[in-house]
């Protein structure tokens, strides 16, 4: 067996196998950015609430009604706060180490298809490229026939195998605003998990503070949580760390 003459049997089947293969990973492709899409659009309503009540929360000075806001919430950023609530004891310093683990641990899903994104993105091109140079090599074997009116056939070959480059492209343009929207919202969602968890962590440093006031000056109690509440919540107002 010749191998050569094998793989060249196996060219001569054109691109139209490739073409059904670019429109599987086009449908693959769509059905992830729809999930995406779907996911961020859920996450981002309930964010919005459960930063309104935890808010609502602390002003009211009520830590029962944060854990039932961080209870009732669906979204990644209470996923995250309610195990990181369970280092509340250790102070603001391990509740924000649980935050920063329960956040890693959630990356996988924050990123998933955009793996498939990427690479429908980057590779959809190639793809149509290899079906175009299989149409060429189809193309061009009618030259060997013998017929008058091969050089049509070749021209009309080389036309029709050009779409798979143009069809590849068409596929990999999406993908890639995709994959580039996906990661964009994944960034806000990590973001929003911290701006929650530095306003949790102002309110653990205030009943922190509130404790050591008591223990060293109960007569200043009085006095202490709008002092160190506009302490606390400083860097929450002015956008800082």
């Amino acid at each position: 067996m010749n191998v050569v003459d094998e793989l060249i049997k196996i060219a001569l089947l054109g691109a139209t196998w490739v073409l059904y293969l670019l429109f599987a990973l086009s449908v693959l492709s769509i059905a992830a950015m729809v999930e995406r899409w779907l996911f961020f659009r859920k996450n981002r309503a309930g964010g919005e609430k459960l930063r309104q009540d935890l808010l609502a929360a602390i002003a009211a000075r009520d830590e029962a009604r944060i854990d039932t806001a961080l209870a009732n919430s669906k979204t990644v950023e209470a996923e995250v706060l309610r195990q990181a609530m369970l280092f509340k004891d250790g102070g603001s310093a391990a509740f924000l180490d649980a935050v920063e683990s329960g956040l890693a641990s959630e990356r996988a899903g924050l990123d998933r298809g955009t793996v498939l994104l990427g690479t429908i993105g980057n590779n959809a091109p190639f793809v149509g490229l290899f079906g175009t140079v299989l149409g060429i090599i189809e193309a061009f074997s009618y030259l060997g026939t013998g017929d008058q009116a091969a050089m049509g056939n070749v021209m009309s070959g080389i036309s029709e195998a050009l779409v798979a480059t143009a069809v590849g492209i068409f596929v990999a343009i999406p993908a890639v605003i995709g994959f580039n929207v996906a990661q964009k919202k994944a960034g806000e969602l990590e973001n929003s998990v911290l701006a929650l968890a530095r306003l949790l962590s102002a309110w653990l440093k205030l009943a922190e503070a509130r404790a050591e006031a008591e223990a060293h000056d109960p007569d200043n109690l009085a006095r202490l949580p709008d002092r160190a509440a506009r302490r606390a919540l400083e860097p929450i107002r002015t956008g800082g760390t």
